[in-house]
């Protein structure tokens, strides 16, 4: 049956530029992972990962920031750096938490960085409402470092020298139209002849080991995945960096987006939504 004249009317009415309602945006706002940790070092733990909505005022600016992945751990007495916030709005996300080397701690924060010895144990989790990741591993091994947490699951402790333990598994989101996972833990390095372990799911980096591959990896750009940790066999002895974090926004169709000048970002249709993914940058976004 046809809609009726005062329906299409009252549509007409609110979708006009001067009418239009408050924007309600869908939001998933991933903080930089950690870095991994120098010489057998814990994996990087995942950028805080938050999701939900906001409804905003039309013609008003709201901040937005892409944080950085953190560096890696430079040397013995350093963990890897913890990675930078993300912001929209009122919702910040914090980094990831660094990943442990054999004599400092790892670091804690969105999701923590995975520990070596077990002296120097896992990092954790802020504690903030609703969560924004998990914790990462403990090492009991010597010469392993267990993996950072990831915005899905725990990072995997290290429980033997000669094995790093796994990065935790990031979460899944279907916010530009398809199912992606992301927010990674990194993976933990070994260096007793063994191997380093895989990054989680979502762009975790993998630790190094003393046979194949040799080398740790940085957490996927744009993922907010963790930084692999170091060992003393490969050429990245420091570990990797983790990987930037991204904002990605929702909203109807009938409605414009403006992107402010310091931000980098494209933005694609989905149903009868509107998709911008913002990689880069801070500035301010409005709608109209």
């Amino acid at each position: 049956m046809a809609r009726d004249v005062g329906y299409v009317s009252y549509q007409n009415y609110v979708n006009t530029a001067s009418y239009k309602l408050p924007v309600v945006v869908d939001y998933l706002v991933i903080a930089g992972g950690g870095g991994g940790g120098w010489d057998t070092g814990g994996g990087g733990g995942a950028g805080g990962y938050r999701t939900s909505s906001l409804t905003l005022s039309l013609s008003t600016n709201y901040s937005v920031v892409v944080g950085a992945g953190g560096a890696a751990g430079a040397n013995a007495s350093t963990s890897g750096s913890q990675g930078s916030t993300s912001t929209f709005s009122t919702i910040n996300s914090a980094g990831g938490g660094g990943g442990a080397t054999q004599s400092v701690a790892a670091g804690s924060g969105g999701s923590g960085g995975g520990g070596n010895r077990s002296a120097f144990g896992s990092g954790n989790t802020p504690s903030t409402s609703p969560s924004q990741g998990n914790n990462g591993g403990a090492s009991t091994g010597s010469n392993a470092g267990a993996g950072g947490g990831g915005a899905g699951a725990v990072g995997a402790d290290a429980t033997s020298s000669t094995a790093g333990g796994a990065g935790g598994a990031g979460s899944a989101s279907s916010i530009t139209g398809s199912s992606v996972t992301r927010a990674g833990g990194g993976g933990g390095a070994n260096g007793s002849g063994g191997t380093g372990a895989s990054g989680g799911t979502g762009g975790g980096g993998n630790g190094s080991g003393n046979v194949d591959p040799g080398n740790s990896t940085a957490g996927t750009a744009n993922t907010g995945g963790g930084g692999g940790g170091g060992s003393p066999a490969g050429t990245n002895r420091a570990g990797s960096s983790g990987g930037s974090g991204v904002v990605i926004l929702s909203y109807s169709d009938i409605y414009t987006i403006t992107i402010g000048s310091g931000l980098t970002a494209s933005t694609t249709t989905s149903g009868s939504n509107k998709v911008t993914t913002i990689t880069a940058g801070t500035g301010n976004v409005s709608w109209a």
